[in-house]
């Protein structure tokens, strides 16, 4: 089972549609089309799975820089997700210590004041 990743996609684009593309160079497991969480809108590229190998090599080799949809398709073996460290926001909602979290202090010696006289 392969998984290509397939980039540069027109907005538009359906999973029907790269099913219909794919499907030229053999059987096509699942298409998975990359959303925007918050609006639904397509992001511009997506997920194709092929079962055979051979055949997901000839896509790879058929379909890279080929125009569909108005836009050159960058077509290639899609790679295995890594862990990435979580984004520091300004208001670090749900994503750990925020941008001014005590967090790294809490622990620390806390160093005496200057009088204020």
């Amino acid at each position: 089972m392969k998984s290509l990743f397939v980039g540069n996609l027109s907005f538009q684009t359906t999973e029907s549609d790269l099913t219909a593309l794919f499907q030229a160079f053999g059987q096509v497991t699942r298409v998975q089309v990359a959303k925007d969480r918050d609006t639904g809108r397509a992001r511009g590229f997506a997920f194709v799975e092929m079962p055979n190998d051979e055949e997901a090599a000839k896509a790879i080799a058929g379909l890279e820089g080929k125009p569909f949809g108005g836009r050159n398709l960058k077509v290639n073996e899609a790679r295995p997700r890594t862990d990435r460290p979580p984004t520091r926001n300004s208001s670090g909602a749900g994503r750990g210590p925020g941008r001014f979290s005590n967090e790294d202090y809490r622990e620390a010696a806390r160093q005496p004041r200057e009088p204020r006289w």
